[in-house]
């Protein structure tokens, strides 16, 4: 059914509700007052309902009109939704973006980063896949995410590296293994549990660094991993970043390893396809690379 009520006329008939009368509506939306009558009139006429009751030099909703102006807001919103949509797609601007961010990078920075390319694009919608290990690489080589901050670039692909992660060796303060007061090695490590995070590939390769104890819970967030060493449950090497709260608090406690307390891994940008990356893959690569680079921005 063609609609009876315009899009001017919802919004004349909003312009009286937010700004308490026809006059005030006419001065706000810069309309003469006559149209702004005429347009609420329309709607009441075309669709056989009061909207507007005046009490004293007050229009006041009726029921049914505040039913009414409820959906109507609604309805302005996805319109100008609609045409900010078109803008983006005239400009060149994806309509979605797809990244794949493995969890030792810092989770505070990535939305850092989205937060400021929201304020570029609101309209952008994001699909943002948590990755483990070999998960990225299957994310890039399937052709499900245009960006990835990957440990390592797969093969077949070009990354640049974006920022070095620094992991340390932690557990509860009240873990046996703090309660031993003395340097710790491997061997001391392997009567122990170690919490690993799953590899989200969906045929994981397995990773010899993983192997320290056959003690092992895996689990499939890093916020599990945490909250489970935080409670003396196991040991596990975490992006300092990432645990610099609980390390902060004393909730978990770095390990007096001899060897190994902590590792290094770097982190690279890579492009699914660097030649047909579009406007918002860009922005946000170049968001993350300041965010990593804050004294070269």
């Amino acid at each position: 059914m063609k609609p009876k009520i315009s899009l001017e006329q919802w919004r004349a008939l909003i312009a009286v509700v937010d700004h308490g009368g026809y006059a005030q509506a006419a001065t706000a939306i810069s309309k003469s007052q006559s149209t702004i009558s005429y347009a609420v009139d329309r709607i009441e006429t075309l669709l056989n309902v009061s909207v507007l009751e005046v009490q004293g030099r007050k229009a006041r909703l009726t029921g049914a009109g505040r039913m009414l102006v409820r959906r109507a807001r609604a309805l302005i919103e996805e319109a100008e939704r609609l045409e900010r949509a078109a803008a983006l797609a005239a400009a060149g601007w994806e309509t979605e973006l797809r990244i794949a961010a493995e969890i030792i990078y810092p989770t505070w920075l990535l939305l850092d980063c989205l937060g400021r390319l929201a304020e570029q694009q609101p309209e952008l919608r994001v699909q943002l896949h948590e990755s483990v290990f070999g998960g990225t690489a299957e994310l890039l080589s399937s052709g499900r995410v245009d960006l990835a901050i990957a440990s390592s670039i797969p093969a077949g692909f070009i990354g640049d590296p974006l920022m070095q992660v620094r992991f340390v060796a932690a557990a509860a303060p009240q873990h046996p293994l703090h309660q031993l007061n003395r340097l710790l090695t491997v061997e001391d490590l392997r009567r122990h549990r170690h919490l690993v995070v799953r590899d989200s590939a969906t045929q994981p390769t397995g990773s010899a660094a993983l192997q320290v104890t056959e003690q092992r819970w895996t689990v499939t967030a890093k916020a599990t991993s945490i909250a489970a060493a935080g409670r003396g449950l196991g040991f596990a090497w975490y992006a300092e970043d990432i645990i610099r709260g609980e390390l902060d608090s004393g909730t978990l406690k770095p390990l007096p390893l001899v060897r190994g307390a902590k590792r290094w891994a770097t982190l690279y940008l890579v492009f699914a396809d660097p030649d047909s990356a579009g406007p918002a893959a860009r922005a946000l690569a170049d968001l993350l690379r300041r965010a990593a680079y804050p004294d070269c921005a």
